[in-house]
């Protein structure tokens, strides 16, 4: 069964000008794109998006991070599309990231890692939700 999650492309490999190349990835890896979107997210809306890491030690740096400069937003759809995507993007450390992996190639910290992906259906679900409505990427986040 088809699957969709939320991708990001954080604000630094926007302020590198990757986002065509990871957008070239994400498509030869085989995702429909079903939603894309430039944002500019403000503290609030970066803390509403995080808030299930509010009480970690990286919460305010993650937020600080995130609303510095502009984010693209993508619903992608594939066949097992969390985990193939998290597969694409590698290790949340670029030095751990296998080769070939987005983090690797475009990823310079933990918390300057070029992505974001959704890691659950449930929260696939509320990401999508965050960003985009019903008629902008279909009816249903499951397919």
């Amino acid at each position: 069964p088809m699957e969709r999650t939320l991708a990001i492309i954080k604000p630094d490999a926007v302020a590198t000008r990757q986002v065509g190349a990871i957008l070239q990835r994400i498509e030869l890896a085989g995702f429909t794109l079903r939603g894309i979107r430039l944002v500019n997210l403000s503290r609030h809306d970066a803390e509403g998006f995080y808030a299930v890491h509010r009480t970690k030690p990286f919460f305010d740096s993650l937020v600080t991070f995130m609303s510095s400069g502009p984010a693209v937003v993508l619903v992608l759809e594939a066949s097992d599309a969390i985990r193939k995507w998290r597969a694409l993007m590698g290790a949340t450390d670029p030095a751990k990231a296998e080769a070939g992996s987005i983090r690797r190639d475009f990823g310079s910290s933990i918390e300057h890692n070029a992505t974001h992906g959704s890691d659950a259906v449930d929260t696939a679900v509320f990401e999508v939700d965050y960003f985009f409505s019903d008629l902008e990427y279909g009816d249903s986040v499951e397919g």
